[in-house]
């Protein structure tokens, strides 16, 4: 999804009045939100170094999606989190403020081992998410995984964490699959008063 810009037209289009609003900004892993040892680099695209960031929007849409690339393995792991999350450790899903997939296929959330992927991401995979506020979904290379991950509360966003070399680039948009049906990239919420 790009961005895009809105304009507000008084007396008639693009008259007497015209005034072009400012593009929309876009998601991407948020600065602000990550963990000491953290580097984002590639435009806020990529998270290398040792600990967690989160997306600089929540999910607040009915149906979300989301993708990873591992570029480089290591330990880490992708889900969903809130802000209270402690960024600066990995792995996550070890308390209630994340719910994670990590490096060995293994979803957790609160120290317990909810589900397992049926097969173990590699280097160069794809791993898609969707979330509709019941069920957090996984795919791998675009594949359904089966394994959903129910009982999610809060205002949650997307989070990422890494250590012992692992590299991810993540995707909010021009995935690399498509999304299910129905399911949009992250959308930044906007008040327009």
């Amino acid at each position: 999804m790009a961005s895009y810009v809105f304009c507000c037209c008084r007396d008639g289009a693009f008259g007497q009045g015209h005034v072009q609003m400012k593009d929309l900004p876009s998601v991407k892993l948020d600065t602000g939100f990550m963990g000491n040892d953290v580097v984002i680099v590639k435009n806020g695209r990529r998270i290398c170094g040792n600990g967690a960031g989160l997306a600089n929007a929540p999910i607040a849409q009915n149906k979300a999606y989301f993708e990873i690339k591992i570029q480089c393995t290591g330990t880490w792991g992708v889900g969903l989190a809130t802000r209270r999350c402690n960024l600066n450790k990995a792995p996550l899903g070890t308390d209630g403020e994340s719910w994670v997939l990590r490096q060995d296929g293994c979803i957790f959330h609160n120290s317990e081992e909810k589900s397992k992927l049926p097969d173990v991401p590699q280097e160069g995979d794809i791993l898609g998410l969707s979330y509709d506020h019941i069920e957090l979904n996984f795919f791998l290379n675009g594949s359904p995984m089966g394994t959903p991950l129910t009982g999610i509360k809060g205002t949650v966003y997307p989070v990422f964490y890494v250590d012992s070399g692992a590299v991810l680039d993540v995707q909010f948009e021009k995935f690399y699959h498509a999304p299910p049906p129905g399911f949009d990239p992250i959308m930044i919420e906007q008040s327009l008063l």
